[in-house]
């Protein structure tokens, strides 16, 4: 690294990362209360900029990023960014999808096991009270069968913790040749046939955006459990409800909701609570979580880690 490189911090991160790049030479700059265009006017200046969701860097960002190299995102997807844009630009996109596949792998299982012994429903009425085992009575993961929908880095995380079951795991993803001893990889037809479970594991692109619908849905062989710790536009959240009423979906555990604001640090686009939503909240069925299937201690270190060593990994 012939001249300093400077690098904007506009997301807060775990300190590793600012230390280890400070002590390997990058000059570090934080702003995590400006506004996206006070960012913009002055973002020439830098040749990195570290961020997790706070906005979109879109065509107007990168064209004001005139000397910008890097971009590092501090978590899996890539989706808040006009990748194309920035490659057009010659501006290197990191992400550290390893850094979190642990933690997602163990959320997805902690929520699978969870719905099928009626855990959520079990542990409230309790609370209030009631004493009820018949109607709690669970099933065993024992026999089933595992769908994965994206065999990459989370996909695979989740099916080697599947490895201690009794369970056939199948995988389905647009690129050949990903399935391994954890996962057998199939056709997405072959997937619906025999799946009991589906747990997706993909990010949210054109082509995953409102996947998951009522044809995607009654295209499925069997009644199955949901697992969702992928994106949660992938999923249309009107026609799961429908499906979980109808018993199509007999359960469902949501990380993610379609009505997520991009940063994901808040829940709604508006103020108003969609119908779909409101279903989803009161059902005994239904998991939620607020987004935090990666979010746990150890791999908000790991993150911060994958990003130094693959920013580090530019220079030297």
């Amino acid at each position: 690294m012939k001249t300093p490189i400077k690098i904007l911090h506009i997301d807060s991160n775990h300190p590793l990362l600012w230390d280890q790049l400070q002590e390997a030479g990058f000059v570090n700059h934080e702003d995590f209360t400006s506004s996206k265009e006070e960012i913009e006017a002055k973002i020439y200046d830098y040749q990195g900029i570290v961020i997790r969701s706070r906005f979109k860097i879109d065509k107007t960002f990168i064209d004001k990023a005139i000397n910008l190299q890097f971009i590092a995102r501090v978590g899996a997807g890539l989706e808040s960014i006009d990748c194309d844009y920035a490659i057009s630009k010659n501006i290197q996109l990191i992400a550290a999808p390893e850094g979190n596949s642990n933690a997602v792998g163990e959320h997805a299982l902690g929520m699978l096991l969870s719905l099928f012994n009626n855990l959520n429903q079990a542990h409230s009425e309790i609370k209030s009270g009631q004493w009820n085992r018949e109607s709690n009575r669970g099933h065993e993961l024992n026999g089933k069968t595992v769908g994965i929908i994206g065999y990459g880095n989370m996909g695979k995380a989740f099916a080697k913790k599947l490895r201690g079951f009794d369970v056939e795991v199948l995988c389905y993803d647009i690129l050949e040749h990903v399935g391994d001893a954890n996962a057998k990889q199939v056709s997405l037809h072959q997937l619906q046939e025999k799946a009991d479970v589906l747990s997706l594991h993909i990010p949210w692109t054109p082509e995953t955006d409102k996947m998951v619908n009522t044809a995607f849905i009654n295209a499925f062989a069997k009644p199955f459990w949901l697992i969702n710790t992928s994106r949660g536009k992938n999923v249309v959240t009107s026609d799961l409800v429908v499906a979980l009423q109808s018993k199509k979906i007999l359960g469902a555990g949501l990380d993610v909701l379609e009505y997520e604001k991009l940063s994901f640090e808040s829940l709604f686009q508006d103020a108003e609570t969609p119908a779909a939503l409101q279903y989803l909240l009161k059902a005994n069925n239904v998991i939620l979580t607020p987004h935090i299937a990666g979010w746990t201690f150890e791999s908000h270190e790991k993150l911060a880690q994958v990003i130094v060593d693959k920013i580090k990994g530019m220079y030297f």
